[in-house]
C-alpha cells in the first residue's frame, strides 16, 4: 500500500512538474516572440509616432496596424461602431476569448522632435503626448505572441486585439461597446505608457463632455447696443456661475471648460457663443450630480443674459472597475521579468527632460513598484477603458516610457515615445501582457476568479454608455 501511495505521489509530482514546465515554456515563447518582432514593432511604433493623427483621423495608423495583423494571420473586422479607424483583429476559435486593448491617437499641438528640450517638429502639428504610438503596437505585439502559440496548438481559444481610436477626445470605445464587440470576451488586458512600471489598480475619474451654445441678437456695439442680445454675456455668466460653484463641490470633483467662440469683432454685439464643458468625479453618481447642476447654471445664465441656449451631449465615461485578482497575477509576471534597465545615454536623456520641465534630475526609474491598495477616491485622469471594465473584466498595467515626474500630455512624453526609452517600455509591456494572457488561457480557475470579482464589484448596476443616439461625431467640428 505504501509503495502504491509513493508511486501515486511521484506520478502527481511529475504531472505538476510537467504542467509548470509547460507554462514556463509558453511564457518563454511569448517573450522570445516579442524579442524577435522587436524591430518590426519599433518600426510600426515610429511610423504611428510620425503620423501625428488625432481622434477619428487615425487613418494611416489604423491601416498600418491592420496590415501588420493581417500579415500575421489575424482576421480583421473594420469600421466597428461606424468608426472607420476602429477595428478588431482576432485569431483562433472558441473559448476562452482573451482580448487586449490598443490605442493610437495623438494630441493636438504637441509635435516634437526626439530631443530632451522643447523643439517643434511640425509647427502646429499633433504629437503622442500620451504615448499611444507605443500603446497599440505593444498590445498587438502581445496578441501576436499569443497567436503563435494558438497556431502551434499550445494554447486553445481566441485572442482578440481591439483597435480603439479617439481615446483622447471623443472616447471611441463607447461606440465600439454599443456595437457589441466586447460582449463575449472573457477577460481583457490593457496597459498605458507611464513614468513608472506597476499594475494599475486605481479607478480614475468618471467624466462627461458637453457643448453649451448661446444664441442672441447681433447689433452695432456703439450705435444701437440696446437692439442686441449678447450671446457672450450668457457665456460669461455661465463660466462665472461655474467658478462660484467650485467652492461647493467635493474635493474629488474637477470642472474644465474651453471657450470656443465668443464673438468675432469688438464692434458687434455677438449673437453666438460656444463653450466645451467637462465635469469629472471619482464616482459616476457624483459626476452626474455636478453635471446636472452645471446644466442648470447654463439655463440661469441664458435667462440673465436674455438669450437662448442649447446643450449638446458629446460623450461621458465611467470610472474603472478594478480587478485585483487579475492584477495580482500580472504583478507576479512583472516581478519575474524584473525592471527595465537603461543605458547611460538614456539616463542622460531622461535627466535632460527633467531639467527642461523643472523636475529633480534623478534620471529614469528602474524598479517594479509593489501592488498598491485600491483607493476609494483616487485622483488623476480618465479613460474610456472604464466603460469597457463594466462590460468585461479588465486587467491593467502601467509601463515606463518616460522619466517619473514628466508632465503628461506634454512635448516631453512625445520626445521619449519616439526614441529608445519609449521603445523599451513598449517591448516590456508586450511581454508582461502576453505572459498574463498565457495564464488566462491556461488557468480556468484564474478566469473564474477574475470573473467572480468583476461580478461582485459591478453588482446590480446595469451599464449604459453615456453617448447620444446616432453615429459617432466623426465630422462635427467639436
Amino acid at each position: 500500500m505504501r509503495i502504491f501511495i509513493a508511486a501515486f505521489l511521484l506520478v502527481c509530482f511529475h504531472c505538476i512538474q510537467a504542467q509548470m514546465s509547460h507554462e514556463n515554456q509558453n511564457k518563454a515563447a511569448v517573450i522570445q516572440s516579442v524579442n524577435q518582432n522587436f524591430d518590426a514593432l519599433k518600426s510600426l511604433s515610429d511610423k504611428i509616432w510620425s503620423y501625428e493623427e488625432i481622434a477619428f483621423q487615425e487613418t494611416k495608423s489604423a491601416r498600418d496596424l491592420t496590415e501588420f495583423a493581417e500579415n500575421h494571420g489575424f482576421r480583421v473586422t473594420r469600421n466597428i461602431g461606424d468608426i472607420p479607424t476602429a477595428f478588431v483583429a482576432e485569431y483562433g476559435s472558441g473559448s476562452p476569448i482573451i482580448g487586449v486593448l490598443g490605442e493610437f491617437d495623438a494630441l493636438p499641438g504637441l509635435s516634437q522632435k526626439t530631443v530632451s528640450h522643447k523643439e517643434v517638429l511640425h509647427e502646429g502639428g499633433a504629437g503622442h503626448g500620451c504615448g499611444h504610438n507605443l500603446f497599440g503596437v505593444a498590445s498587438l505585439g502581445a496578441a501576436t505572441a499569443i497567436k503563435e502559440l494558438i497556431a502551434e496548438g499550445k494554447l486553445k481559444g481566441t485572442v482578440r486585439f481591439y483597435g480603439c481610436p479617439a481615446e483622447e477626445k471623443f472616447f471611441g470605445k463607447l461606440w465600439m461597446i454599443r456595437a457589441g464587440v466586447f460582449d463575449d470576451v472573457d477577460v481583457i488586458m490593457d496597459w498605458h505608457p507611464s513614468g513608472e512600471t506597476k499594475v494599475a489598480v486605481q479607478s480614475g475619474l468618471a467624466l462627461v463632455d458637453f457643448i453649451v451654445e448661446f444664441y442672441g441678437q447681433a447689433a452695432h456695439a456703439s450705435g444701437d447696443p440696446w437692439n442686441g442680445r449678447d450671446a457672450s454675456d450668457g457665456l460669461e455668466l455661465f463660466t462665472t456661475g461655474i467658478n462660484y460653484y467650485r467652492e461647493h463641490v467635493k474635493p474629488t470633483v474637477r470642472i474644465h471648460y474651453d471657450i470656443q467662440n465668443a464673438g468675432e469683432v469688438v464692434n458687434v454685439v455677438p449673437d453666438y457663443s460656444r463653450i466645451w464643458t467637462r465635469v469629472r468625479d471619482t464616482k459616476r453618481d457624483g459626476m452626474v450630480e455636478v453635471w446636472k447642476q452645471v446644466e442648470k447654471i447654463a439655463e440661469g445664465a441664458a435667462m440673465m443674459a436674455n438669450v437662448e441656449y442649447k446643450i449638446t451631449l458629446i460623450s461621458g465615461i465611467h470610472e474603472i472597475l478594478v480587478n485585483r485578482t487579475g492584477a495580482a497575477r500580472l504583478q507576479e509576471n512583472l516581478e519575474f521579468l524584473g525592471p527595465i534597465t537603461y543605458t547611460e545615454s538614456e539616463q542622460d536623456f531622461a535627466k535632460g527632460i527633467q531639467e527642461a520641465t523643472g523636475k529633480p534630475q534623478v534620471g529614469i526609474e528602474s524598479i517594479i513598484s509593489p501592488m498598491e491598495e485600491t483607493l476609494e477616491h483616487p485622483m488623476g485622469g480618465s479613460t474610456d477603458v472604464g466603460d469597457v471594465s463594466y462590460v468585461a473584466p479588465v486587467i491593467r498595467l502601467r509601463a515606463t516610457t518616460a522619466p517619473k515626474g514628466t508632465p503628461w500630455h506634454s512635448w516631453a512624453v512625445v520626445a521619449c515615445g519616439g526614441m529608445s526609452i519609449g521603445h523599451k517600455g513598449m517591448s516590456y509591456a508586450a511581454k508582461a501582457l502576453s505572459m498574463t494572457m498565457v495564464d488566462l488561457f491556461e488557468d480556468a480557475e484564474l478566469r473564474a476568479e477574475v470573473r467572480k470579482e468583476f461580478d461582485e464589484r459591478k453588482g446590480e448596476y446595469v451599464y449604459k454608455p453615456i453617448i447620444p443616439e446616432g453615429p459617432p461625431p466623426l465630422n462635427t467640428g467639436y
